[in-house]
């Protein structure tokens, strides 16, 4: 099993940041507009540098994305930045009519998703959003999971063309990725190669995942792992590659079991390799106030959840071999 080890921790909004900044440099289309949450965003180094590409909005997020749809008819790419809750759940129509069904060129960029956004409680940490986004037509959803690949992302989406929503987080997360690994939208990252299940993760919980691998390779269960950082669309060619191999599968992610990866998985393989799975995620509840490690405890995101999920699905394929 191949080893990953962490020198640093940085936060995913910073990768997204940093990309921002390199991107508005190489390109003179690329505008940013905020709403209310530059500093938090890490949009700041992007507006003291191009201060005439900057628009802040206040907290007029639907104003916003409707004025960002409107700039792409002049060719602009326009990226907007907010947090999850108020990138999705509060202008849903507004994405839904003037961006999605417009078919605009439009990069929507989240940060404060998921349980890890904390103490703001339960109001903030939006557990739907992967699933409202990747239900509207022509959408491409990316979740990546660490700084470096926050980075790449950000600046992959900005050569994509057509609607995107970019999420990422607040908390420090081990940086793991190598700098400079090619991003590439709807390609599967394997990062280790397993036998005995297959483990699919997006976000956060990759590195949750890899954690899991180590503790499930000390019992002699062998675990492939494959990053998910895009959602939509799934990589449906490494998802069957690897059941086909391993017979079963778990999923894990900072999100509702329903409607998130582990959805998109169970469609997939109920279309054409029918599979034992078990699901990380949060179950059909809300958040609450808390440190990011103690809420991934409570709702079940741990790596230890993870190994738990693992034995539960080797189990159910045991069974159905007879």
């Amino acid at each position: 099993m191949k080893k990953y080890t962490f020198t640093e921790k940085k936060d995913t909004r910073s990768g997204f940041g940093a990309g921002l900044l390199e991107v508005g440099k190489a390109n003179p289309n690329v505008v940013a507009l905020c709403a209310d949450l530059t500093g938090s965003l890490k949009m700041d180094a992007f507006q003291k540098a191009f201060p005439e590409r900057f628009f802040f909005f206040f907290l007029a997020e639907a104003n916003m994305m409707g004025i960002a749809a409107g700039m792409t008819i002049g060719g602009k790419i326009p990226f907007t930045g907010t947090f999850a809750n108020f990138s999705t759940g509060r202008v849903y129509d507004q994405i839904r009519q003037s961006i999605a069904y417009s078919g605009k060129n439009v990069k929507i960029c989240a940060s404060h998703a998921g349980l890890t956004l904390g103490e703001d409680g339960a109001t903030h940490q939006i557990l739907e959003d992967i699933g409202m986004m990747k239900m509207l037509p022509g959408m491409t959803v990316i979740n990546p999971c660490d700084y470096n690949q926050t980075k790449a992302a950000t600046i992959a989406i900005a050569k994509h063309i057509g609607p995107v929503y970019l999420r990422f987080g607040r908390p420090s997360w081990p940086v793991f990725i190598p700098e400079n690994t090619p991003f590439e939208i709807g390609k599967a990252l394997l990062l280790n190669e397993g036998s005995d299940v297959s483990i699919f993760a997006t976000g956060h919980l990759v590195w949750k995942a890899i954690e899991a691998g180590m503790a499930l390779a000390d019992m002699g269960i062998s675990a492939e792992i494959i990053n998910i950082h895009t959602i939509k669309p799934l990589d449906e060619k490494a998802v069957i590659q690897s059941v086909s191999k391993t017979g079963c599968a778990v999923t894990a992610e900072e999100h509702q079991i329903n409607g998130g990866l582990g959805d998109s998985i169970c469609q997939l393989l109920a279309r054409h390799s029918p599979s034992p799975v078990e699901m990380v995620g949060v179950k059909d509840t809300f958040g609450e106030s808390g440190t990011p490690d103690a809420l991934m405890t409570k709702y079940g995101l741990d790596s230890k959840n993870i190994v738990f999920a693992v034995e539960q699905v080797l189990q159910r394929k045991k069974e159905l071999a007879g």
